[in-house]
């Protein structure tokens, strides 16, 4: 059937599996799980109440595909109960609100994700990090560059590339932090600068490709951080030209 509805169109699959969505308990959670992975071939808005029901409903256990079918149609009445599901033992279903919550909450919940970005689970700082970056906006970004200038892990490439994100703005005062007398911060700042595409960055990735012979505590080098940075700010511009070519959108 889902084949049928995303390649054909097809109305009666289509309406099937919103019957499967709206009467979830009458069916097993297999196939439930497997219509959910692919929510968005056949939602709508009539399956909100369904989806909502099934979000909270711990005796179907389903919760973290319901979260699925949400964050695919788009459901934002969902976000009180995603917030609460970010307290779920299983690691599926906090993953599923976290993702949630930066597809379909706003700056209200940042406060909520940050903390996130100290728990010991690396993947979990990394969802954290990148809903943070999805939502924006000033309290987003002051957490993100929170754990850029405060490390508490070694290895934090997952908030160099959400903050590359915050461009322009972000290009200026990671070009400062490339000036600091501490290679770990200057290495993450090569990363994050390099991933934001902004010309304004190279100079900075060729100072310190050419002159930075420092050393990060996981012996990694900043020069190599940056040689690696420019050609990731390269790629990341030819991309960008290319599908303006493409288009016939005229270049700025």
């Amino acid at each position: 059937m889902l084949d049928r509805a995303r390649d054909n169109g097809d109305e009666s699959a289509i309406a099937a599996l919103r019957t499967l969505a709206r009467d979830y308990q009458d069916y097993h959670r297999s196939l439930y799980t497997r219509a959910m992975n692919q929510a968005a071939v056949f939602g709508d808005d009539t399956l909100e109440a369904p989806l909502l029901a099934a979000l909270v409903d711990l005796k179907y256990n389903c919760q973290a595909w319901a979260a699925m079918g949400c964050i695919a149609i788009g459901i934002r009445s969902a976000v009180p109960h995603l917030l609460t599901l970010l307290d779920s033992p299983q690691w599926i279903v906090r993953e599923q609100a976290i993702i949630g919550l930066g597809e379909l909450g706003d700056e209200t919940v940042s406060p909520v994700l940050a903390p996130l970005l100290r728990e010991p689970a690396e993947w979990v700082r990394q969802r954290a990090a990148e809903a943070l970056s999805t939502i924006g906006g000033a309290a987003a970004y002051e957490a993100l560059w929170a754990e850029l200038e405060h490390r508490r892990f070694q290895r934090i490439g997952y908030i160099a590339s959400a903050l590359a994100l915050f461009t322009p703005e972000v290009v200026e005062p990671l070009c400062a932090a490339a000036r600091s007398d501490d290679p770990d911060l200057r290495y993450w700042a090569a990363v994050a600068l390099g991933s934001t595409g902004e010309e304004a960055a190279a100079a900075t990735l060729e100072r310190l490709m050419a002159q930075d012979q420092g050393a990060t505590v996981f012996d990694g080098r900043v020069s190599v951080a940056a040689k690696k940075g420019l050609r990731t700010l390269r790629r990341i511009q030819a991309a960008i030209e290319s599908r303006a070519a493409g288009s016939g959108a005229p270049q700025e």
